[in-house]
């Protein structure tokens, strides 16, 4: 007698926010042991929701590129680790992310992420809707990248560093710093998350050109806010700081997108 395959896997069982539950909850009962960490324990509760709803919304796709950013932002963060503690300009906790970084990081991109959601419910142009939705996802990410890889790689092994508004030498580490070395290894960064996002299909190859550009802007405004406001308002801390950095590189790609679409298909 042939089985019946959905008893024997239940189509439930298959449910995305159900795999995203039981991946994530493997994957920070891992993560909670190690010995080396690279969230803190609350830091680990909040990545494990985050997880669930990158998964639960856009599957392994968008969990790949999430992933990859977490991986080599955590890496960029401990390059020149002890040098950097001995000058003062480390991340604090060596790096560990609590829940402010998680969300500061990822806001941007779980708000476009679940914004998929509701698409199938909309009347307009949904295929051009979801698809600026997964573009302002993958530069959301692609500009925290960059600007991560820019300012830890600038502060390891920046020879000369300019304040962004001046252009005057300043130290390692100042806020609104840039460097030749740190500018290219954010580019470098923002191209290949770009292209893990390109290679898993969320987004084309002009989506890749769109995420590096808004990346490049986003960090170089983060910049100046950081050169200019960080200091003189009381709420403008770091987590706000990469929150607006995020969203200013999504809206970036999203505008850039429009415009090539506007003035090629009218």
């Amino acid at each position: 007698m042939a089985l019946n395959s959905s008893f024997i896997f239940p189509s439930s069982f298959l449910n995305p926010w159900l795999v995203a539950v039981g991946l994530n909850t493997v994957l920070l009962g891992v993560a909670w042991i190690a010995p080396k960490k690279l969230l803190t324990p609350a830091g680990l509760l909040h990545g494990w929701l985050l997880g669930v709803l990158i998964w639960g919304s856009l599957g392994w796709r968008g969990y790949l590129v999430v992933l990859f950013y977490f991986l080599v932002g955590s890496a960029a963060t401990r390059i020149g680790l002890a040098q950097k503690e001995a000058e003062g300009i480390a991340e604090k906790r060596s790096g560990a992310r609590g829940p402010e970084n998680v969300w500061g990081s990822a806001l941007t991109g779980t708000l476009c992420a679940l914004g998929t959601l509701a698409v199938p419910v909309l009347d307009r142009d949904t295929e051009l809707i979801t698809y600026l939705l997964l573009l302002g996802y993958v530069a959301s990410f692609t500009t925290k990248l960059s600007d991560t890889c820019a300012s830890e790689v600038g502060k390891a092994y920046g020879k000369r560093t300019f304040l962004i508004t001046t252009l005057q030498p300043v130290a390692r580490g100042t806020e609104g710093a840039v460097s030749l070395e740190g500018t290219l290894a954010g580019v470098v960064a923002s191209a290949a998350i770009a292209l893990v996002g390109w290679g898993v299909g969320l987004i084309d190859l002009l989506g890749v050109v769109w995420c590096i550009l808004a990346a490049f802007i986003a960090t170089n405004i983060e910049s100046l806010i950081g050169a200019t406001l960080q200091a003189k308002v009381s709420w403008l801390t770091n987590e706000v700081v990469n929150f607006l950095n995020t969203l200013i590189g999504a809206i970036a790609a999203v505008l850039s997108a429009l415009a090539w679409h506007w003035f090629f298909k009218g």
